[in-house]
């Protein structure tokens, strides 16, 4: 029987659960695909491109970040977000290579 518990996962697949879980939400979807390659972006203008309210907007970069796929900058008051490539690349290789090698 599997469990649920992401401590029973490998120390390597721990960050995997979290990034998945935040890429299959269709909304954190549609945030991240916002953004141009290399852009840097603030909450106003995210907020503008959506149909979701900034206090939804600001839960998803959440989730987002804390999930690895986006990092962010305080510059003054605002606060900017890009896509973390490398960290999305590096987890989603970790998977290919274990379906590679070990199916």
């Amino acid at each position: 029987m599997m469990s649920d518990d992401i401590h029973d996962l490998p120390e390597a697949w721990r960050d995997v659960s979290d990034l998945f879980v935040a890429l299959g939400d269709p909304q954190r979807q549609s945030i991240l695909l916002t953004f141009s390659p290399g852009e840097k972006l603030n909450v106003t203008q995210i907020v503008s491109t959506s149909t979701l309210s900034r206090t939804a907007v600001s839960h998803h970069l959440k989730v987002l970040r804390q999930a690895g796929a986006l990092k962010s900058e305080k510059v003054g008051k605002e606060v900017f977000y890009w896509i973390d490539k490398a960290k999305i690349i590096e987890v989603m290789q970790r998977v290919l290579d274990y379906v590679k090698n070990n199916t």
